[in-house]
């Protein structure tokens, strides 16, 4: 039986999200997610399982790998959330797996 990701209740049968297919995981539980996109846009933030954020393209990620449920992201930020990232200013994700957030970027990135 499968459940849904945001409110764990069966689907068909208690589930009232309201939600795609797309949103339920492989195995019928597990990290909810919020886009059907289940990959970021080309200027996105995104944010590891490590809690470190990164952009498109960094020479230590691969692009292939980076997807819902276990990245989160965020697309067409606002150009100075990129330096406000830290522990006292988290960014959270806002697509992908939300749950995610950021408090340091990839030094990588970050030139």
């Amino acid at each position: 039986m499968k459940r849904c990701d945001f409110c764990e209740l069966p689907i068909g049968e208690g589930c009232a999200c309201a939600l795609p297919r797309d949103y339920i995981g492989p195995s019928g539980t597990g990290t909810p997610f919020s886009t059907v996109s289940r990959h970021p846009s080309r200027d996105a933030i995104l944010i590891s399982l490590r809690g470190v954020a990164h952009r498109n393209g960094c020479s230590h990620q691969s692009d292939s790998k980076v997807s819902a449920p276990l990245w989160g992201w965020i697309d067409a930020p606002d150009p100075k959330v990129w330096q406000r990232i830290s522990t006292t200013s988290p960014l959270q994700a806002t697509a992908g797996n939300t749950q995610r957030s950021a408090t340091r970027r990839c030094r990588t990135c970050d030139h």
